[in-house]
């Protein structure tokens, strides 16, 4: 898709510095994939680009400028250093993932974070390590199991995007929260008061409307817990 197209559509999502050249050949790249391997395997219900765009790129792109505002193409954080390593990103497990969303778009985003995608569907998880390969992006686990079934370290972030069996994983995914860390939802807004249900052990912000929706919401839960 041309990368102009996309620069039209996404400013609703996005607030400034805007995406970079580089970031927007990544998405039309990332695109240009998707279509493909969707007509092998079901990755997407929605086949228009435009509509790729705004509701895919878009969403994924809305929860990053929230989860990591500072954080743009080219930027180091200053992060928690994660254990063995020498990466001073924060983490981030998208779980569920899918076709990528809204994992990748939020690397595309933040290219500093370390990123771990769970999905338990083999053709799914191989698509992802494409799209990895692809785009360039490195610092990237692809782990093609349940997320009831992972043992990683707690993460920074987790985020949950359209899932199967929404309130049964949820609490699962508020167990890799970390201590202070988040746990995001790109959620329909009736499923907000489950979502509280289900990880009352969370403090819940106000949710907030994505751009071009009637009831897509951000919701955004933070874990006050010490673990030892």
């Amino acid at each position: 898709m041309d990368t102009a197209a996309i620069s039209r559509l996404l400013p609703p999502y996005l607030s400034e510095p805007a995406l970079t050249p580089g970031q927007l050949q990544s998405i039309s790249t990332y695109i240009d994939l998707l279509l493909r391997w969707n007509q092998r395997i079901n990755l997407t219900a929605i086949r228009e680009p435009e509509e790729i765009v705004t509701r895919h790129f878009g969403e994924s792109l809305f929860a990053a400028r929230h989860l990591f505002p500072h954080l743009t193409a080219g930027a180091r954080p200053a992060g928690r250093q994660r254990p063995g390593t020498n990466d001073q990103g924060p983490t981030l497990a998208d779980l569920g993932s899918g076709a990528g969303f809204p994992g990748l778009p939020i690397k595309i985003w933040a290219p500093g974070i370390h990123l771990t995608l769970i999905e338990s569907n083999q053709k799914k998880a191989t698509f992802l390590r494409e799209v990895a390969r692809a785009l360039t992006l490195t610092d990237i686990d692809v782990i093609a199991a349940r997320a009831e079934d992972v043992s990683i370290a707690p993460a920074e972030v987790v985020t949950l995007r359209a899932v199967e069996r929404f309130t049964s994983v949820l609490p699962t995914a508020a167990r890799l929260v970390a201590p202070a860390g988040r746990l995001a939802l790109l959620i329909g807004e009736s499923q907000f008061s489950e979502a509280k249900q289900a990880a009352p052990e969370l403090d819940w912000q106000l949710p907030m409307l994505v751009p071009g929706s009637s009831s897509r919401i951000l919701a955004i839960g933070t874990n006050p817990r010490l673990r030892n």
